[in-house]
């Protein structure tokens, strides 16, 4: 479980070993923006398992550093014998309007969601094609972390949807690939009160009062989580999911939309009408978060 120690990945940390889950709790414990480090919060979660009766163990490896990455499946090996599941979680923010955004903004971004991601499922896929080829039975699970700002856009987060994005397709690519050793592969897209969420919509996820359904709350997303890291979920493999309070919604990738072919090679002159007979006869594109309606509209006519 990378990004384990706090809001969504300590949730499902939790919630993995309530299951009877050995987890490696995996956190470098950095300040929002990424900044700093700390090994305490990895070790608090790893504390509280073991209060719960479970067995877990910390691990400060830098998921997108190839190197450790590798060194983070062997400690989950090495340690408890076995793996079953790799949940990628672990993530930062450095929001930016595109224009403003910095060479360093987007780089770090991309580094530590999508290669962070690539990098732990390429030493585990490594590691679970082994087993297969050696004869031993394989069950092995990816939940990924997406976002719906990777699937529809948000407004001030380009590299943070450029690199979620990247994380949709990688999911939906390597469950084509690692199907064949036993592997699948998910992801979730999930909406709830977290460190990287609390600024942006504060108001939408304030703590509701008394004992009323606390709709952001993180809990709500890991037992989806945890349900895609079951045998019961083998027939399910490419698929991205929302979570957010208690619904749960399959979103629905890229298709083969509308289409004219002339069956030879086009004049530009022709397309125009050609174009705008294809885009009104193909669904809408659900708008951009935190775009306006008149940028909604442009989006869906251009």
């Amino acid at each position: 479980m990378t990004g384990a120690a706090r809001g969504l990945g300590r949730a499902h940390a939790l919630e993995f070993a309530r299951q009877g889950a050995s987890v490696v709790v995996n956190d470098i414990g950095v300040a929002l923006d990424g900044g700093g480090g700390d090994a305490g919060p990895a070790a608090s979660v790893v504390e509280e398992i073991r209060a719960l009766g479970g067995d877990a163990v910390a691990d400060g490896s830098d998921v997108a550093d190839w190197g450790q990455a590798a060194e983070l499946v062997a400690r989950a090996v090495d340690t408890f014998g076995r793996l079953d599941v790799l949940v990628n979680n672990a993530g930062f923010v450095r929001d930016r309007m595109f224009v403003n955004l910095s060479e360093q903004e987007w780089d770090e971004v991309l580094r530590v969601h999508l290669k962070g991601h690539a990098a732990t499922m390429r030493h585990a896929a490594e590691h679970w094609r082994q087993r297969a080829k050696s004869g031993a039975p394989v069950a092995a699970r990816v939940i990924n972390t997406c976002s719906g700002a990777g699937l529809l856009g948000s407004v001030g987060q380009s590299n943070y949807a450029a690199a979620k994005a990247g994380i949709a397709a990688l999911t939906v690519n390597a469950a084509a690939e690692l199907g064949r050793y036993g592997i699948t592969a998910n992801a979730i897209a999930p909406a709830a009160r977290t460190r990287m969420t609390e600024q942006v919509f504060a108001a939408d996820m304030a703590r509701p009062d008394d004992d009323a359904f606390d709709a952001m709350a993180p809990e709500n997303v890991s037992p989806l989580v945890v349900w895609l890291g079951s045998e019961e979920s083998a027939r399910v493999t490419g698929r991205v999911f929302e979570v957010e309070g208690g619904a749960v919604r399959v979103m629905t990738a890229w298709r083969h939309g509308a289409e004219h072919d002339a069956a030879r090679r086009w004049d530009p002159a022709e397309l125009g009408p050609v174009v705008h007979d294809l885009l009104t006869r193909d669904p809408t594109p659900e708008p951009v978060y935190g775009a306006t309606s008149q940028q909604s509209r442009a989006g869906g006519s251009t």
